[in-house]
Parts: C-alpha cells; structure tokens; sequence
C-alpha cells in the first residue's frame, strides 16, 4: 500500500531513546516532514511486532539498538493536501526506549543521526509538536 493517500491508516513506531542526558534523534529523509530532525522510527512491516519493528527502525536509522522501556502514547498522525484529501495517516506508537549498544551513524533513511542533549533542543531544527513531546517525556519519567 502507498504511503502518499493510503486506502487506510499505517501503524509506525518511534523512540524517545535516553542515554547520558541526551535524546537519540535522526534527520527525517522522507516525507512527511523530509529534512526536519526528529524522534527515530518508521512503518511496522507485515509479520513483525511492535517491539521488532521499533527496534528494527531505530538501527536502520542510527545504528544504535535499543530495548522498548514501555508504550508512552498511541496517535493518529494525518496530514490532507489543499483540497482536504489525506495524504498520509499513520497511526503511531511511541516508546521509551533505553540505550543497548552502537555509535551513532546516519543511513539512507536518515541522512543524519546524533545524541543532543537536553540543553541543546533548540539549536536544530525541530517540529514544535515533537519538542513539545520529548519535553513532556522527559518530566513525566523523572528524566530532566
């Protein structure tokens, strides 16, 4: 199924990965938001789990493998065109992830990949809506 005007909803994953006072975040190297960093993840593929795709995703993107923590929150994500079509709509499940091993290497998928600490969120640029949700991850898990 295309993910541009799909015939229904597609479940993605993503994570907030933590380690040392840094969040894990890649350069998004599609659309929706190409270009903009942002929290690590992707389309769940046929036969796989929540957990082996948010994993698989994370390492696609950045190299580093991580373990889901726990499920923080599940939303629809939709975005329409000028004329109101929906052009895409995932529904997404969005971890907490914790650090297992890998240095930080960009991908295919994600033409950039790095720690950024806490401090430094708004030296890049963003979505407000993703800093806006770290930042609430961040203080209702004691992180920050």
């Amino acid at each position: 199924m295309s993910r541009e005007y799909p015939s229904q909803p597609l479940p993605g994953v993503a994570a907030i990965t933590i380690h040392e006072g840094k969040v894990l975040l890649a350069v998004r190297g599609k659309p929706p938001s190409f270009g903009k960093w942002g929290i690590p993840g992707g389309v769940v593929e046929v036969g796989e789990t929540l957990d082996e795709a948010i994993k698989r995703e994370v390492f696609e993107e950045t190299n580093v493998r991580i373990e889901p923590v726990k499920l923080i929150t599940v939303f629809d994500a939709v975005n329409k065109d000028d004329d109101g079509r929906v052009h895409y709509h995932y529904i997404l499940f969005e971890y907490l992830c914790r650090y297992v091993s890998g240095e930080v290497h960009a991908s295919s998928d994600a033409p950039d990949a790095r720690w950024v600490a806490f401090d430094e969120l708004d030296s890049i640029d963003i979505m407000p809506s993703t800093r806006r949700f770290i930042d609430r991850v961040l203080k209702e898990n004691n992180l920050i």
